[in-house]
């Protein structure tokens, strides 16, 4: 008899995730054809800035993996290389969607595996619900911005921690050393996500190392956790020989350029204060936790928010269910982001707050895993007081609490989430302003040469698209170098946007350049439009 029902509950559980399945790809899709049709894919600069770092790994005058660049990390630039070779998903933003969708599908999958190692079936499908129905994660997960496939490794990382323990309770080090091993794996790819994935992986690597010397018995086999140790030692390892080896510092994503720091002091105004948390760790916690809740419900619920899920953290541990160490895991970005903000160059902007507007809010997204799981053992809490006193009231309290889960995810879509309003706000006018270049390259000769700048407006050849070998720019490296000193002699046009390296070249060497079509938009540079004289033949009309 106990046999039948162990079978029984088995084939439930079964039946459980083929519906999980199904309804996280129908989320997905759902939500990227709504995305699709209205042309949202493409909001976001830096999933532009994604989608053209692994377009020119092939599509440029000199193709090859040191097209990555320094900073950004490659993992999900290489993902996105067999979507971007065909042009039109490039244009349309339709191959970051791919990979995307996909870590979204995995992510929301494995956030309900991770709820059922603790929690009963309600609990465990309100977890569910709570993390793939965030409007803000549904539409990330139709970009190419890198937080989906981040979130998905983080969340099999802690599920399979939370498995191996299990495992290796029950004296299974064969499995338990299996799953150590696939953790590696995922962390590795972590660590080339994003740079978040190097905390976490020396976080997770703590509970191995625990198990290995504080089990007496089942131990964890040597080999395994050698490996595994290797792996998480490779992984930044190997970025940091990348960037000595191709961009002469060890440390140019740290230091360089183009790093976090140095576009902060290009980009705030001299004799300008500071963000609110530079310096200030206790305002940059409370930055980001604000943040963090903004992506789940409405400003004044954010403090019930964050006291519940710490509430169902402490209780979680306290219940000492196997594996509950992972949970502990999924709060790590509170401080990390608290620590970057104030000491990292790396500033969260929201409309509620100074300076009242829009900056790296989709960060907070990052906490939604530990606020669903959380939020689920306080909701598994509540139903376990009911029942012995008053079991009437468990199913509407139930019933309660998943229309509220509703009514607020509905509420943030009809206010628009925080996450969209900041990609919609800060491409109100870029998007326009690169639709207008992208008719007057789209209007230019087939064959027609062309040096552009593609450090800020990428995205107008993407529109157009144009080959990106047919654009002279910055990954050039010293060809590009060499045009800026005379351009009429070396390209068809020009296009020189105000403040960029080309329009500092053309002031200086106007020679043989005559001007064609000059484009100003409120909210923007302007962008003028050479030909040269000593090259062209053809005749080229600028679009209107």
């Amino acid at each position: 008899m106990a046999d039948e029902q162990r079978f029984a509950t088995k084939t439930d559980e079964q039946k459980r995730r083929k519906i999980v399945l199904i309804a996280v790809f129908i989320f997905s899709i759902t939500s990227f054809l709504i995305c699709y049709s209205q042309g949202w894919l493409l909001l976001y600069g830096d999933a532009v800035a994604h989608l053209h770092i692994a377009r020119r790994i092939f599509d440029s005058h000199y193709p090859g993996l040191h097209q990555l660049g320094s900073v950004w990390l490659p993992f999900s630039h290489l993902l996105l290389v067999p979507f971007v070779q065909n042009t039109e998903w490039w244009r349309s933003g339709f191959a970051g969607a791919i990979p995307s969708m996909l870590a979204y599908v995995f992510a929301g999958v494995g956030i309900y595996r991770l709820a059922r190692r603790w929690l009963q079936p309600i609990p465990a499908l309100f977890a569910f619900l709570f993390f793939t129905l965030n409007p803000g994660l549904l539409y990330l997960q139709t970009t190419a911005m890198t937080e989906p496939i981040f979130l998905c490794e983080i969340i099999w990382s802690a599920l399979l921690l939370a498995e191996a323990d299990r495992a290796l309770n029950d004296g299974n080090g064969g499995l338990a050393g299996r799953k150590i091993l696939a953790v590696g794996f995922i962390l590795f790819a972590a660590v080339y996500t994003r740079y978040d994935g190097w905390i976490f992986a020396s976080l997770c690597w703590l509970l191995p190392a625990a198990w290995m010397f504080r089990r007496k018995t089942s131990r964890l086999p040597v080999w395994v956790f050698a490996v595994f140790t290797l792996l998480l030692i490779m992984a930044p390892a190997g970025w940091l020989l990348y960037n000595a080896r191709l961009f002469g510092d060890p440390l140019d994503f740290l230091r360089g350029p183009y790093s976090a720091r140095a576009i902060e002091l290009r980009t705030s105004p001299p004799g300008s204060n500071h963000y609110p948390g530079w310096y200030d760790m206790p305002l940059a916690f409370l930055y980001y936790r604000t943040a963090a809740a903004l992506s789940c419900v409405p400003l004044w619920l954010s403090n019930v928010l964050f006291t519940v899920t710490l509430a169902g953290t402490a209780l979680l541990v306290r219940l000492k269910r196997w594996g509950s160490a992972a949970l502990l895991l999924l709060w790590f970005p509170l401080p990390f982001y608290a620590y970057s903000v104030a000491y990292g160059s790396v500033p969260i902007f929201m409309p509620q707050w100074r300076p009242n507007s829009y900056y790296n809010t989709r960060y907070g997204i990052e906490l939604l895993p530990a606020f669903a799981l959380a939020a689920a053992v306080a909701l598994e809490f509540l139903l376990e007081k009911l029942k012995p006193t008053k079991e009437n009231w468990v199913k509407p309290a139930i019933a309660v609490i998943f229309t509220l889960l509703v009514v607020n995810d509905a509420a943030l879509v009809w206010n628009h989430p925080l996450i969209f309003q900041e990609a919609v706000v800060n491409s109100r006018t870029r998007i326009p302003f690169e639709k207008k270049i992208a008719s007057d390259l789209a209007a230019m000769p087939g064959n027609a040469r062309i040096l552009m700048s593609l450090t800020d407006h990428v995205g107008a050849v993407q529109r157009a698209g144009l080959p990106l070998v047919r654009i002279l720019n910055e990954s050039d490296g010293n060809e590009f170098s060499t045009a800026l000193n005379y351009p009429a002699s070396h390209t068809d046009y020009v296009v020189a946007i105000d403040g960029d390296a080309v329009s500092k070249s053309v002031s200086q060497h106007p020679i043989q350049l005559t001007l064609v079509d000059t484009l100003c938009l409120p909210g923007q540079p302007c962008a003028r439009i050479y030909r040269s004289d000593t090259i062209l033949q053809q005749g080229f009309s600028p679009a209107r």
